[in-house]
Order: C-alpha cells, then structure tokens, then sequence
C-alpha cells in the first residue's frame, strides 16, 4: 500500500493549488462579503476540467478517479472553501447524468455540464424530508407520455443561478422504492425559486427553495427506471460525503498555514506566540487531526474506485470524522489569532462559518453514526478493514 502521490496527481495538484492561487483566494473573502456567485470563474473552471472531473472523458469529462478527484478539491478548497463545494455539488450531478441519463438527455447535458458552460443544482431535500430522504413528497405523475412534477426542495445550492436541476420525486407510494430522478430544465414553465437564503456561511453561492406547479418533463428526463431513484441518489451521496469531507480538509489545512505564520509573526511577553509549549501543543494536535482526516477522506475515496462492498460506511466516517475534525481545527486557528481572528480582516472567520455546514449537509454526522453503527451491529463480520 502507498500513500505517497504519484506523478499524474501531484500534477493535479498543482494545476487545482495554482487554480485557486489566481482565481479563488484573491476574491474569496468580498465573494463572501457581498453574496456574489462568481459564474465567470466557474466558467473558467469548466476550461480547466474541474467541472467533470470524474465524468467519463466520452461524456466530456476528465474521467478521473474519485481520490484523484478529492486531491483537486482539497487544494481547490484551500482558496475558497464555498466555491468549491459548489463544484463539487456540480461534479455529482455532471456524474449522474452521464451514468444514469437516456441518451437524449446525455447529449443535451453532458458536454455542456463538463465544460461549465451550464450549472446544475441537485434536489433532494424537502420542507419535511431532511434526513429521512425517502419521506419526500414530491410528486412525478404520468401524463401520457410525461411526467407533470409538483412539490417543493430547500436548501438548493445555486437554486435560481443554474441550468439543470436533478430532482427526485416520488412515482409511486412504495417508500425508498418509489423514488426516481429526473433531469429537468431549470427553466421550465411551472419552477418558481424562493428567496435567497440570509446564511451563516457560504455566501458566495445562493441557496434558494425551488417549487414545481404541474412541470411537464419528458419521459426522456428520467434517469435509470422508475424507482432508482433512492438508489441512484445513494449512490451520488456516497462521493458527495467524500467531496464535502474534502472541502473541510482543505479549509482546515488554510486555516493551520494560516495559524503557522501568525505563530511566528506576533509576539507577546517579548516572545514570539510559537515559542510557547501551549501553541506547540495546540497546533501539534491540529496537525496530527489534519492528516489523520486526509487519510480517512483518501482512503473512502479509493474504497468508491474499487466498489468496495462496504464503501458506503467509508464514505459515512470519513464525512463524520473530517467535517467535526476540521471544524474544529478552524476553530482553534482563530483562537490562535485571539480577537484579531474574529474580525473579518482575516479568514479564520470565514473558514469557520463556511465548514460549520459540512456537519450538516450530505447527511447528518448524526446520520453518519447511524450508517456506521448499523453495518458493524447487523453484519456477522463486523471487522471493517
């Protein structure tokens, strides 16, 4: 086993880090400010590959593996953690469509997706349908040879702003089973957006409720068969706990750099702030969280390349132990920083504010333990190596 890059991704790396270097951490913190989802940066982020980067390279996309894609992230998310959770939220639908789509549909979306010419948002979660996704109540009834779509989503990244939108919806009443996906048109007659969110954190990226009032879709905008759509959006969730996990490493590993320099820089009581054993230790167990977060997220992330059987639990524990990990190496990097780390002249601010959703969003780190806890209770080997 080798834990060591090899060439082809330290390359990704460095094109991902010198991304970022230009395009993401100058504008970061006024993208933050003033609530603006930069769309010409995206679009050069579709020049570059990074909006299909493991979207098969026939469907226009890097087809890159899933570690190779979370190394690009990382660094991508060390400039501007927000931004990049967007692209990883794209890269899952750009993912679905040219896995799961009818043909008609993958010519229309694929190319377009990959080359960030067109966004899309992904909608799952409802009003009264969070965690306990297969509760949701939108509806895709058949009308002839089309589906008329009415319900509503929350909490849409980039609900008003995009393109496409994957929409589960239920087909029938039989649970989990009764759920299908479907590509539709962001502008469709029928889709109103809400307003956009005030949040806590990820400003730059808008987040809006969707409602759908009798939406004629085509039959061709159905992903898979009727009732795949639980299993499809399982399946999506799987790389989206690797993907958000990813964004929380690399906002750590810019909140610690940033911690590093401060230590050196000020002084107090006539020593500089790294002389004390306190901070020593402090940023020693940063640090060993850090890579020991890096290693779970890599390690799920090559358990989704060789589907391994019990990747979903990988993916579950790395989402749980990196996104409370990392928030919380944030948050030591600002109390590193004292009062200076709570004014928005410097980033730690934002690095807590935008991972602080990561516990939340691709289910719970609540839910997490529940999918952890369930696979090494029920199964007869519970040894999960």
């Amino acid at each position: 086993m080798d834990f060591e890059l090899n060439e082809d991704q330290l390359a990704y790396s460095e094109m991902a880090k010198a991304f970022a270097e230009k395009e993401l951490t100058p504008h970061a913190a006024a993208w933050d400010e003033h609530q603006h989802f930069p769309l010409d940066v995206l679009k050069r982020a579709g020049d570059m590959g990074l909006c299909g980067l493991y979207t098969p390279e026939e469907c226009g996309g890097l087809g890159l593996s899933r570690l190779d894609s979370s190394i690009v992230f990382e660094q991508l998310a060390i400039g501007c953690t927000a931004t990049t959770a967007y692209l990883t939220i794209h890269n899952m639908v750009n993912w679905m469509i040219s896995s799961f789509a009818t043909a008609t549909t993958k010519t229309q979306w694929s190319e377009v997706l990959s080359s960030g010419q067109k966004l899309a948002s992904y909608c799952l979660t409802e009003p009264n349908a969070g965690s306990d996704a297969a509760s949701l109540k939108t509806t895709a009834r058949k009308n002839g040879d089309k589906y008329l779509l009415n319900g509503a989503k929350v909490f849409i990244s980039g609900a008003g702003a995009t393109d496409l939108l994957l929409v589960m919806a239920r087909t029938s009443d039989e649970g989990a089973k009764g759920i299908s996906a479907f590509a539709v048109p962001a502008d469709s007659p029928g889709i109103s957006y809400g307003r956009k969110e005030q949040k806590m954190g990820w400003n730059c990226q808008p987040t809006r409720t969707i409602t759908f009032e009798d939406v004629e879709i085509s039959a061709d905008t159905l992903l898979g068969n009727e009732g795949d759509g639980f299993k499809i959006a399982m399946q999506g969730l799987d790389g989206g706990r690797v993907n958000i996990a990813t964004c929380s490493v690399g906002t750590a590993q810019a909140a610690l750099n940033h911690a590093l320099r401060y230590l050196h820089e000020r002084q107090q009581f006539g020593r500089e702030l790294a002389s004390f054993q306190a901070l020593q230790f402090k940023v020693a167990q940063m640090n060993t969280n850090l890579v020991a977060a890096r290693q779970m997220v890599r390690l799920a992330a090559s358990k989704i390349d060789s589907k391994h059987p019990d990747r979903s639990t990988y993916c579950a524990m790395a989402k749980r132990f990196a996104t409370d990990a990392c928030y919380q190496i944030c948050d030591e990097a600002l109390q590193i920083f004292g009062g200076n780390g709570y004014m928005k002249e410097y980033p730690l601010e934002r690095y807590v504010r935008d991972s602080r959703v990561h516990r939340i969003l691709e289910g719970t780190n609540e839910i997490m333990n529940v999918i952890i806890a369930r696979r090494i209770l029920t199964e007869e080997t519970n040894q999960i190596v």
